[in-house]
């Protein structure tokens, strides 16, 4: 297969990271005042990478990749670093983004109802992805189109390309919504919460899906997610999120054996394990998530740590290695 400039060029110099996210912060200003969504968030991913990124709800995980994707609302605003490929990207015109955006990176959001157009057929959105970044003539597109339906357990995806969303099930919307990523055969793919509101069965096969693509080797992953479980099953890192920001990282062998912050402790003492001979109680973490708009002066997670010292309420404990990869924000030495 002969090289391209972009692959010559990597063979004479190590490539850099798919993506390297500096010191990124997200406020967005609201009749009460700015809200620090995402509070100086660092981290690198791999070409062939599958990193999960969890936590609680308002933790900062959806805000992130929004950011980077340059989706944020009208009332939002980054700052930082985000370089995909060795390029900047972070707060690029529209049509730059544009460039990248659908073709080298993908997302998958929440809820595809509120991603698929209405007014048009599920083929026209379809088709629109490969017409606009590969230059496909409308044939074409359908055609590779029907045949990444099929992929992805569309049935008969021939006649139902041409239905509208609201003729398609949840699951099939999701599944649409997995083809458009896929589409132009992204190098990142970024999943938010890809299972959420689907029955099991078919988040199985969706994640079966991801699994597949993990496999393959060619598409970054970054999956966001609740499920603990999903990670454990299809993540090579994980990074844990705590009111903007990460408390802990790491492979997903040590954050699910060896976790190293309270907070990660208590997100996996809640979580059913089938590995263990003795049941034992699930346990809670006690009291609420802060309010982002009045954190603590502290550790933004002192007021529930059951391992709380003096210096946790005054200092925000910096994001600092702890060894062979493994980066936390904790004050607690422990090995």
């Amino acid at each position: 297969m002969p090289s391209t400039p972009r692959t010559a060029e990597r063979a004479g110099a190590e490539a850099p990271p798919l993506l390297e996210v500096s010191n990124l912060e997200t406020n967005f200003s609201t009749p009460d005042g700015e809200v620090p969504a995402v509070g100086g968030v660092s981290f690198t991913l791999g070409r062939d990478e599958t990193l999960g990124v969890v936590g609680e709800s308002g933790s900062g995980k959806s805000q992130i990749f929004m950011s980077i994707m340059g989706l944020l609302s009208t009332n939002g605003r980054a700052r930082g670093s985000v370089k995909f490929d060795g390029e900047e990207i972070l707060n690029l015109p529209r049509a730059g983004l544009n460039r990248i955006r659908g073709d080298r990176m993908s997302m998958i959001f929440q809820d595809p109802m509120t991603s698929l157009n209405p007014y048009l057929t599920v083929g026209r959105q379809l088709t629109e992805v490969l017409v606009t970044h590969k230059g496909m003539n409308e044939s074409e597109a359908r055609e590779a189109a029907v045949a990444m339906l099929d992929r992805v357990q569309i049935p008969e995806a021939g006649r139902r390309i041409d239905m509208y969303p609201h003729e398609y099930s949840g699951g099939m919307r999701q599944r649409a919504m997995i083809a458009m990523a896929l589409l132009c055969r992204p190098e990142l793919l970024i999943a938010d919460e890809p299972t959420t509101a689907l029955d099991v069965t078919i988040q199985a096969q969706i994640l079966e899906l991801i699994g597949e693509i993990r496999a393959q080797g060619s598409t970054a992953i970054i999956l966001i997610t609740h499920d603990l479980g999903v990670v454990a099953g299809l993540c090579d890192r994980v990074m844990v999120m705590y009111a903007g920001r990460i408390v802990e990282s790491g492979s997903v062998a040590d954050i699910f054996y060896r976790p190293q912050h309270p907070y990660t402790e208590g997100l996996l003492h809640s979580m059913p394990r089938l590995d263990e001979k003795d049941a034992k109680r699930l346990a809670t973490i006690p009291g609420q998530p802060p309010n982002l708009q009045r954190l603590p002066p502290g550790c933004a997670f002192e007021p529930r740590c059951q391992h709380r010292i003096e210096v946790c309420k005054t200092t925000i404990p910096p994001l600092r290695d702890s060894g062979a990869g493994r980066r936390k924000a904790c004050h607690l030495e422990r090995s």
